[in-house]
């Protein structure tokens, strides 16, 4: 699969590799032109205006129940059946080859969905994506950011926790207060367009957006081939989408 979507060992250099190891998140550098975020952001309106109340609620758990809404964020959810602006967000090789140096090559899309915190709001506490510690090397899940803004400080750029996906621990577990600041907590400032990936067992989470504009991402999540999706790709798939992509595209989505 990963071949046939142009994955091999040298997408990734060793000093790359080595950095993703030791800090459990990679900046892959700007994947996004500016007319591609133009073309990304009109198009994430329109499903926003169109979708209305009832935006992201394809995001649903194994017993079909809509999770809560986020107070102050604006969500958008099964992006893989809606426009092929969005296939480069799963299929890019700079980032499946991200994934598979955390996951192994056994991956597949859990799901591709939109977030964006609105002034005052975003705060998260650290976290990580997965309900138990684990052992490294044993990672179960591993996340991407593509940033359609820029994110600062000001915006309300998600935290990391460099190195911490090797601890073994859950933050909540060891720390007194998730959402205070931690202190070697870095911000992932950056400009629109680049993408971040990070092993979604490095703690992690959002910051409170201070300006009067949205701070607007799309997030790719993998997991193992053998866990469930956070989206079930086939419950979803819709027939237009099947016509459009590959047979590893297919096998990626797992549909």
């Amino acid at each position: 699969m990963l071949k046939e979507l142009g994955v091999n060992e040298n997408v990734l250099n060793p000093q790359e590799k080595q950095f993703l190891d030791q800090n459990g998140y990679l900046i892959l550098g700007q994947l996004l032109s500016p007319s591609e975020l133009n073309d990304i952001r009109s198009h994430l309106q329109r499903l926003m205006d169109s979708e209305a109340e009832f935006a992201g609620s394809e995001l649903l758990d194994s017993k079909h129940i809509r999770h809560p809404k986020e107070l102050g964020v604006d969500r958008l959810a099964d992006l893989v059946n809606k426009g092929a602006i969005f296939d480069k967000f799963y299929t890019h090789p700079r980032l499946l080859a991200t994934i598979a140096h955390v996951l192994g090559a056994e991956f597949k899309l859990s799901a591709l969905n939109y977030r964006a915190s609105l002034k005052g709001y975003g705060l998260q506490k650290l976290h990580v994506d997965w309900h138990e510690a684990v052992l490294p090397g044993e990672y179960q899940v591993c996340n991407s950011i593509w940033l359609l803004d820029d994110f600062s400080k000001e915006n309300g750029a998600t935290r990391l926790v460099p190195g911490s996906q090797v601890m073994g621990v859950l933050p909540q577990d060891v720390l007194e207060d998730p959402y205070a600041p931690h202190r070697e907590e870095i911000l992932l400032e950056a400009p629109a367009g680049t993408v971040a990936v990070f092993n979604s067992h490095t703690w992690h989470g959002g910051t409170v957006n201070q300006t009067d504009n949205p701070r607007r991402a799309i997030h790719s999540y993998f997991c193992r081939r053998h866990q469930p999706q956070q989206v079930d790709q086939k419950r979803y798939i819709k027939p237009e989408t099947l016509n459009r992509i590959s047979p590893a595209v297919r096998r990626l989505l797992e549909v």
